[in-house]
Formats: structure tokens, C-alpha cells, sequence
């Protein structure tokens, strides 16, 4: 697919260029500079359910030689190399700068077509002091304002000049979204260059420093595509004093609700803590599927009795959520990385299954003769299920009582039969009552 990379100096507006671009808010636009400190991925239709790849990448500030600028700077060049066409965005409210002058000097050595986007243009005066780039010699600027959308169909018709031949079907197939989700420093980007095999996220031992949502897109040689969204980690809000930190982790639980499993990373170091137990709390009351990975588990690699000891201490910590599966992991020797893609896929399989009427109504005549249930002195009557939806599966169970009348250990009791019977076992089940009329 033809790929377009936006480049250009922190704070020019490339995140919020990128969102009206695509049509949704995905990157965090904040004005503070570098707060994209990765790179997002998304697709701008530009004919009928066809368009091109369109990538927001981090800010560059090529004469600092701090941590995230340079670990930006090298991620941003591997992704330039990829490229087919560069959106050199810059600001006509600051003017000219010599950082824009640099990242000019260096974007012509690599040869590939760039469009000149001047940003922020939203009065007279700014359109003149944007006259000022025409100095960098790279053909007739583009003067817009992503805030105001000013201009953006120039935008898109000089990318369909440039695209036209190689416009692709924008991507709807079957993917399973997945999210990674933990505290910080438990090894999510990490686990993901492990995965994806070269450094795409900024692997630091910071907490908190993939602050925006990635998206990686894993095409598999066999099996379903996996989209990997590599959330923040989640600290408690009384310890998030930043406006841009709060807002990622509002969007990392917004994201929760968006994906079919959840990749929950703790170490076999602290084990599952309070906060772990309060985001699965949450994991568990949307009804979302969730693979529990032990990370660091070379620490046990010579004490397999403490391993065991931690296994039997977690099953015990996740009572109110048993039919989590766990996989103890390695993100840095790469141990078991290979048993997850096959693992997520299966949760998701059971998460997306659908079982025919006269298969649940076998089950629940099973159900009724192995078990009777009386609510003050009135047997419960199960009369037909059915399934009215997946993802998660949720049932409907036409009974004889008030469904609110139903205890909470009856209703438990019922919904593990279903998983275990109707092979649910590693995802969670939605049982609704409803009292026939």
C-alpha cells in the first residue's frame, strides 16, 4: 500500500493533521512538544473505500541529543526508508525555523517525493509569514489548518496525484484487535519489538514512556492479522499530575472498550498487585477477553518450586475472574513469545463463536435435570435459551421468576456451566434472564 509519513519539527500540528486526515481522534493533540513520542498508523480514503497508509510520527528536534529525540530520530528514519511519499509539515505561526531547515536538509537526501505543508494558516497575516517557506526550495507549499480543515481536500488531491496508480482497498478484513495493556515497566514495548522483530516502539526502563496508544498491524503467514494497540501503562490518576499523561490513560480504558482481547502483562517479580487487580476489575466488568502474561519469568528458570508457589498464590488472587488463561513469558530471551500469537487467537475464536439454538437448548436440558434451583420456596423454571450475541457471547435464558430475583451465586453457577459446557472456558459469558410472558 502507498505510505505516507508526516514529518516535522514537535508542536507544528502533524497529530492533529494526522486526526482530520483520517477522520477520528487517535493521536493525543496537546500543545506541549514531543507528545507523540511514537508513531500511529491509519488510512485516508481518498477514491471510493480505497486511499493510502498514512503514519504520525514523533517531533524531531535534530540538534538535541536527549533520550526520546534520538530513540524518535531513529525510529522515524527506519520509517522514511519504507516510504513512498513524506508530508513535511511546518508552522506559519513560528515561520521559518532553523529546525525546519535542517529537517529539510536532510528529507532531500533521501530522494522520495515530499509535499511542503505549511500549518496554522488562519489569517492574513499568517499567510504571509508563510511565504517565508517558499526558501526552502521544495516546490509550491500547501497553506492549511488542520484545526479548521482549511484546505485539506488540496491535500488529499496532491496525495491522489501522487498515489493515483497505487491506491489500495483500505483495510476492513477480519482483524483481531488486541490491547496491551499493565502498569508501567512491565515490558509491553518490549514484548512488542519481540514480537513485530525490530525496534518499532521506544524500549526504555521509564515508566510511562510510551505515552500515546500505538497501533501495530502483525500480518500473519497463518492464522487472522492481529492489531496490536500498545497502551500506556495505567498508574493511579492521584499520581498523574500532567494534563497529556491523564488524557492517554482516559484513552487507554476508551480503548478497552474498542478491542476483542486483552494482553495484561505483570512480572513475576511484584506479582499481581492491588492496581493489577483493580484494571482487571474493569477488564472483568466490560466483559472483555484477556490473556494474563507472566513477564520476566527467567527469574524462576532454577526455583521451579517458587514458580509453582506463584502460580498457586495467582490463581488465588484471580478468584473473581477464573476462566482468565495465564502464560508465564520471557519478553526479553523470547521465551514462550511464540505460544501467544496461537493463544490470542483462540481466546478470540471462543470470544466471536456462535452456538446454534438446538445445541444451547441440549445444554440447558442437561442443566435442568442435574440441578434444581428454588427461590423462596418457588422452583426456577428454565424454559429455551438462545445466543443474541458474541463478543462477548451473551445468552438469553427465558425463565419463570422475576429475573431480578435471581441470587448473584445462582446466576455465577449457571454462567460457568455455559462456559464450560459450550466451550467458553478461557473467555467470559454473558447470561441474561428474562421472565416469559
Amino acid at each position: 500500500m502507498f505510505q505516507c509519513v508526516l514529518v516535522g519539527r514537535p508542536n507544528v500540528g502533524k497529530s492533529m493533521l494526522f486526526n482530520s486526515l483520517i477522520g477520528e481522534k487517535k493521536a493525543i493533540v496537546e500543545r506541549t512538544p514531543g507528545v507523540t513520542r511514537d508513531f500511529l498508523v491509519g488510512y485516508v480514503e481518498l477514491e471510493e473505500e480505497k486511499g493510502v497508509k498514512i503514519i504520525d510520527t514523533g517531533g524531531i528536534e535534530w540538534g538535541k541529543e536527549d533520550f526520546f529525540t534520538s530513540q524518535i530520530r531513529k525510529i522515524v528514519e527506519e520509517v522514511l526508508k519504507e516510504s513512498d511519499c513524506i508530508l513535511f509539515v511546518v508552522d506559519a505561526k513560528e515561520g521559518l525555523t532553523v529546525g525546519d531547515e535542517e529537517i529539510a536538509r536532510y528529507l532531500r537526501t533521501l530522494g522520495k517525493p515530499i509535499i511542503l505543508v505549511v500549518n496554522k494558516v488562519e489569517s492574513k497575516e499568517d499567510e504571509e509569514r508563510a511565504r517565508e517557506f517558499y526558501a526552502l526550495a521544495m516546490g509550491d507549499p500547501l497553506f492549511i489548518s488542520a484545526k479548521n480543515r482549511k484546505n485539506l481536500y488540496l491535500l488529499k488531491e496532491r496525495l491522489l496525484e501522487l498515489a493515483k496508480e497505487k491506491l489500495s482497498p483500505i483495510p476492513h478484513l477480519e482483524t483481531i484487535k488486541v490491547a496491551l495493556m499493565g502498569r508501567p515497566n512491565v515490558g509491553k514495548s518490549t514484548l512488542l519489538n519481540k514480537i513485530i522483530g525490530y525496534e518499532r516502539v521506544i524500549v526504555s526502563e521509564i515508566p510511562g514512556t510510551t505515552r500515546d496508544c500505538v497501533d501495530v498491524l502483525l500480518e500473519r503467514e497463518t492464522g487472522l492479522p492481529i492489531l496490536f494497540i500498545d497502551t500506556p501503562g495505567i498508574r493511579r490518576r492521584a499520581r498523574i499530575e500532567a494534563r497529556t499523561e491523564k488524557f492517554s490513560v482516559d484513552k487507554a480504558l476508551e480503548t478497552l472498550l474498542r478491542v476483542d482481547v486483552v494482553l495484561f502483562l505483570i512480572t513475576a517479580e511484584e506479582g499481581i498487585t492491588h492496581q493489577d487487580k483493580t484494571l482487571l476489575r474493569q477488564i472483568d466488568k466490560n466483559f472483555r477477553a484477556c490473556l494474563l502474561l507472566i513477564n520476566k519469568w527467567d527469574l524462576f528458570q532454577e526455583k521451579p518450586y517458587q514458580g509453582r508457589v506463584f502460580l498457586e498464590l495467582l490463581k488465588h488472587n484471580l478468584k473473581f475472574m477464573p476462566w482468565v488463561p495465564h502464560l508465564p513469558i520471557s519478553a526479553l530471551t523470547g521465551f514462550n513469545i511464540e505460544k501467544i500469537m496461537p493463544l490470542v487467537e483462540e481466546i478470540y475464536l471462543q470470544y466471536m463463536k456462535r452456538i446454534p439454538t438446538s445445541q444451547v437448548n441440549e445444554f440447558l436440558e442437561d442443566l435442568k435435570s442435574q440441578h434444581t434451583f428454588n427461590i423462596s420456596g418457588k422452583r426456577v423454571k428454565f424454559y429455551y435459551a438462545t445466543q443474541v450475541a458474541t463478543a462477548p457471547p451473551t445468552f438469553v435464558v427465558f425463565i419463570n421468576v422475576e429475573p431480578e430475583k435471581i441470587p448473584l451465586h445462582i446466576e455465577k453457577f449457571i454462567r460457568k456451566r455455559f462456559q464450560q459446557s459450550l466451550g467458553f472456558d478461557k473467555v467470559p459469558v454473558k447470561v441474561l434472564f428474562r421472565l416469559r410472558s
